[in-house]
């Protein structure tokens, strides 16, 4: 019998705001899937291209960016997000990799049903997809990095 492909999931939880609600859930004794990884982070923008591609590289399939959307407490930086995720997705989309496997989404700190949704929703969307090509996205990683100017980890 084939086995079942369950992808693993990086959802970048901003401290103020989804993370709360991540955290909600738990507290709620909601269930949702547990090939869900939560990061806690100031602010998902502190996050170059790179590392997205180097996660999808290195074993995540789908990544929920989870932030406070144009209620971030840091000025400018909800912008300054969807510009690097326009540019990673257009990055992703011209290298061959599936635009589906990232998303950003606003979370609050009780939103438990909309980040329970979120959540599921990415989960189911990427099982379809299966797993994501490894050596497609370590590719595209060391393009990032060299467009960057670094040297490739």
């Amino acid at each position: 019998m084939a086995e079942t492909f369950t992808p693993r999931i990086l959802v970048l939880a901003t401290e103020m705001s989804a993370y709360p609600g991540a955290d909600a859930v738990g507290k709620a004794h909601q269930e949702y899937p547990a090939n869900v990884y939560v990061l806690r982070t100031p602010s998902p923008v502190m996050f170059p291209e790179d590392f997205y591609l180097r996660c999808f590289a290195k074993g995540i399939d789908g990544i929920l960016i989870a932030s406070g959307g144009s209620d971030c407490p840091y000025r400018g930086a909800y912008t300054r997000l969807a510009r690097r995720i326009d540019a990673l997705t257009g990055r992703m989309k011209a290298g061959g990799l599936e635009i589906e496997r990232i998303k950003a989404t606003a979370i609050c700190t009780v939103c438990i049903k909309a980040y329970l949704k979120e959540v599921n929703q990415l989960n189911e969307k990427l099982q379809k997809l299966g797993p994501v090509d490894r050596a497609l996205a370590e590719r595209l990683w060391h393009e990032a990095l060299a467009a960057r100017g670094k040297a490739s980890a």
